[in-house]
């Protein structure tokens, strides 16, 4: 098997950590971890989806959810998967992007996950590109839209030049695009680095800022939503996959597909509500004219499938039938 991965950076980690052990004979036990802690917002899916197939398999499949990036740091949990060091990652396409390019096509796709699932669509494609580092794609775990948001009101896209924003690679060409200095800070480290003026705003969904007390100084957010399709998937080692039986692996993809349309409405449902709770912490939805909102979102989508376009000329043609752009 082709590695593309770079040597894992040092992770404490326990021998009960780098294996999977069977709860009883017939039961096959596999851990999982999330790239954010387990009470994130953004995580409020990983538990049922674990619930929902531990279920559905039980006596077959045991899904263990032992944690975040205390277990495996967030930007080395997909090359952890795919060396074997841990069964199951929830994380972000952003975060190996590098070792696969064509995996930013998801935060791209106009489809719904059902779509997506269509015979030879955008879910048959990805799984067989992932299995060339060694991981296998299972599903999706997260909807939301993505924002821009900033400590001052910016009244135009002219207002956005020269301005820090914390980001991910997920952000970094589009904050490039409209003149904005992306810089990277671990999520944990985001309120010190927005208190001490390190960055003046951040790239994120609409739940978590409040809960992080990320509002007490970031009272402004750009109401132009972009990638709503999301970019957390759930991966899990291709060795381990292979292990399992074909019929454990046939009601796994079964219940994720079943999964993915209510984690979808929870998430529009959970956003709805965290808008009214932001309202009430004064935090301010700014939009620009109607040329400049065009100007914007059409930056969020051309930059990333120009730089798809460097990395995989041949491929972007196919990547935007699927993805329905």
């Amino acid at each position: 098997m082709k590695r593309f991965f770079a040597p894992l950076a040092v992770v404490a980690a326990s021998t009960t950590l780098l294996m999977s052990s069977a709860v009883n004979a017939d039961e096959i036990s596999i851990r999982a971890i999330g790239f954010l802690p387990k009470n994130h917002p953004v995580m409020a899916q990983a538990p049922v989806w674990v619930e929902q197939v531990n279920n559905a398999l039980k006596g077959k499949l045991n899904v263990k959810y032992i944690g975040g990036p205390e277990i495996i740091p967030a930007l080395q949990q997909a090359e952890a998967v795919a060396k074997g060091v841990i069964d199951v990652a929830m994380v972000p396409t952003a975060f190996y992007q590098s070792q696969l390019p064509e995996a930013s096509a998801f935060s791209l796709s106009r489809k719904s996950a059902a779509e997506e699932r269509t015979p030879g669509g955008l879910y048959d494609v990805m799984q067989k590109r992932h299995e060339a580092i060694n991981l296998h794609y299972i599903g999706r775990v997260h909807y939301g839209n993505f924002y821009l948001w900033t400590k001052d009101k910016i009244a135009s896209l002219e207002g956005l030049k020269g301005v820090k924003l914390r980001t991910t690679a997920l952000y970094d060409r589009f904050m490039k695009r409209l003149g904005a200095i992306p810089v990277t800070v671990p999520e944990g480290e985001t309120y010190t680095a927005l208190e001490g003026g390190t960055v003046s705003g951040m790239g994120w969904p609409v739940s978590g800022p409040r809960e992080r007390g990320w509002t007490k100084i970031v009272k402004n957010v750009i109401d132009l939503p972009f990638y709503s399709a999301s970019n957390v998937l759930i991966l899990m080692n291709q060795e381990k996959w292979k292990t399992l039986p074909p019929e454990v692996q046939a009601k796994l993809i079964e219940v994720t597909a079943a999964f993915e349309p209510k984690m979808v409405q929870h998430f529009k449902d959970a956003e709805n509500a965290e808008w009214a709770e932001l309202q009430k912490a004064g935090v301010a939805r700014i939009k620009f004219s109607d040329a400049e909102n065009k100007k914007y979102l059409d930056a969020a989508y051309d930059v990333e499938w120009e730089n798809l376009a460097t990395k995989l000329p041949d491929r972007v043609s196919e990547l935007r039938r699927l993805t329905g752009n």
